[in-house]
């Protein structure tokens, strides 16, 4: 039983470290559609950003009704990253005590 719990434990450390990875790409890709170093009109560009947006936006959007007006900085995927790093210590932290 504690095999299967470290196992499934493992699996979502390994999915939050993902989902961080996903956030900053989507961080990245807004950077550079700002600045128009790529091309939201192209057909793939546009339908990674929309995946990462979706993907992404329910966990930010709490977050962003949260924080004031920063003017046009939004540090939400910041926080957001520093949320999942805590719970991802926690998870570490449980699989230490079972194993």
């Amino acid at each position: 039983m504690d095999v299967i719990l470290i196992e499934l434990l493992a699996f979502l450390s390994n999915v939050i470290g993902l989902y961080v990875w996903v956030i900053i790409a989507g961080v990245v890709l807004s950077w550079l559609s700002a600045f128009n170093v790529i091309n939201r009109s192209n057909r793939f560009v546009h339908l990674l950003g929309d995946f990462i947006f979706r993907i992404t936006e329910p966990a930010l959007r709490p977050i962003r009704n949260l924080l004031p007006n920063l003017g046009g900085i939004d540090i939400s995927p910041v926080i957001l990253i520093l949320i999942l790093w805590m719970v991802r210590g926690m998870v570490h932290g449980f699989i230490g005590k079972i194993a």
